[in-house]
């Protein structure tokens, strides 16, 4: 899980992503791994990468797994810093892995799962994403931009039952 930038003052605009053109991207991205790389598994990274990563192990007709990756607030540098929870999938040792996020700016979550797959005995990782969204270089992306993103799966959460506008991109998407 990537952290996504959630206000327009510390992006170049909003990228709302609807589900036919996440299909298109995900479609891309596939293609692009498989000219370059023959991944043997799909890990996607929990919980957003899952989706794209689940998408692209349907393409490629590969096994696909994935890792949970998340952000806690770490109150004496008061930041979010990703960890991993459990360990790397077991049907990772031995093959070619392709990690699979969202988005990815910092690259601090990609290189967290890339390392917890390696320590799981991978022969060899490469990493992807739907969008490349600061200074880290993952393998294969399909879109690199300084836009926040909002995916479709993200603009909006249950809450008292009912589905609402996701405040993490009220201001931004309005709502």
């Amino acid at each position: 899980m990537s952290p996504r930038k959630t206000t327009v003052e510390q992006s170049k605009g909003v990228f709302e992503v609807e589900w036919p053109m996440f299909g298109e991207l995900s479609r891309a991205l596939a293609l692009k791994v498989v000219r370059a790389y023959d991944p043997e598994i799909i890990v996607g990274i929990a919980t957003a990468g899952v989706v794209p990563g689940a998408v692209i192990s349907a393409i490629l007709d590969r096994e696909f797994h994935s890792i949970v990756v998340s952000r806690r607030y770490q109150t004496d540098v008061i930041r979010l810093t990703p960890e991993i929870f459990g360990v790397a999938p077991a049907a990772v040792r031995g093959r070619r892995v392709l990690v699979v996020d969202e988005t990815c700016d910092s690259g601090e979550t990609m290189r967290l799962a890339v390392s917890s797959i390696m320590d799981g005995g991978a022969r060899e990782v490469r990493t992807a994403v739907a969008f490349r969204t600061g200074p880290y270089e993952p393998d294969f992306h399909a879109i690199a931009t300084d836009s926040t993103i909002v995916l479709p799966w993200d603009r909006e959460v249950l809450f008292q039952g009912e589905l609402v506008p996701n405040p993490l991109y009220r201001e931004t998407i309005g709502g």
